[in-house]
């Protein structure tokens, strides 16, 4: 997974993506350019809340670009990391940082790996910024 700070462009006519991977070439890309908080949410925020917004964000899109990578295309049964996604100031429903039960499935099926212990060590992740962030705290209530 490549990662950048500019913006991406796959094509003249479309408009800026947060990240892209191909599903059957196992490559990615990735840019931090639009996940930062903007002026106006730095201004009224802390830094703690701001850091740990970044993060979510970041993490949304790399582990959903990671997903393709491992062959997982966008869902369309739940709200989970899968489902494809314009952004927060597009699209009322926020994505979760775990995957839904089919998407987690045929992972599982493809790559194989202890699913407690995963996601034992995402709450492990997870549970530092749930005191400054509503995204990491729905996500570790979940888990």
């Amino acid at each position: 997974l490549g990662v950048t700070m500019q913006d991406l462009y796959p094509r003249p006519s479309w408009n800026f993506v947060y990240g892209l991977a191909s599903i059957s070439g196992r490559v990615g890309v990735f840019s931090f350019a639009r996940h930062v908080p903007d002026e106006r949410e730095r201004a009224r925020r802390s830094q703690a809340w701001c850091e740990a917004q970044l993060l979510h964000r970041a993490m949304k899109t790399m582990l959903h670009e990671i997903g393709h990578m491992f062959g997982l295309k966008h869902c369309t049964f739940f709200n989970c990391m899968m489902r494809g996604s314009n952004g927060e100031g597009v699209e009322h429903q926020l994505n979760h940082l775990h995957l839904c039960p089919v998407c987690l499935r045929k992972l599982h099926f493809s790559i194989g790996f202890d699913i407690v212990a995963h996601y034992t060590g995402m709450l492990g992740l997870f549970e530092p910024y749930e005191g400054e962030s509503d995204l990491f705290k729905r996500d570790c209530e979940f888990l």
